[in-house]
């Protein structure tokens, strides 16, 4: 089991940091700033797959414990923790060269829960062997 739940970790991470691309550059392109100093691509795949890694592990421990009751609990502790990690954007230090920080949040705050929803959309694929 927790070999998919890994792998459910590391396709979900992906889809959300490939979202999280896409959705910088329409950004960017819309609004003239895409902050590509200080999110780059790298960060975005590493923190979306790192995100759900967790996941997948918090999922494991979860199972051990909870047994029939994980799926529910898990995934209200999974959407309670991504909307808590929105308030990271609002306390960021920006360089000071950067010309609109006040766009900084619209950026980041849906990468931010772009890892739960891939988590939540991929998760039935691996139902019956998770």
């Amino acid at each position: 089991m927790l070999k998919k739940l890994l792998l459910l970790g590391v396709i979900s991470g992906l889809l959300a940091g490939i979202a999280s691309i896409v959705y910088q550059r329409v950004y960017a392109a819309s609004l003239g700033e895409g902050f590509t100093e200080t999110i780059t691509v790298a960060k975005i795949l590493g923190g979306s797959v790192a995100g759900t890694l967790i996941a997948a592990l918090g999922y494991a421990l979860l199972s051990k414990v909870l047994k029939s009751n994980t799926e529910p609990v898990f995934n209200l502790l999974f959407a309670i923790l991504s909307f808590v990690t929105i308030l990271a954007p609002f306390a960021a230090k920006l360089p000071m060269t950067i010309e609109a920080p006040e766009l900084f949040p619209g950026l980041a705050i849906p990468m931010h829960l772009f890892p739960a929803m891939a988590w939540f959309t991929l998760k039935p694929l691996f139902a019956k062997s998770v």
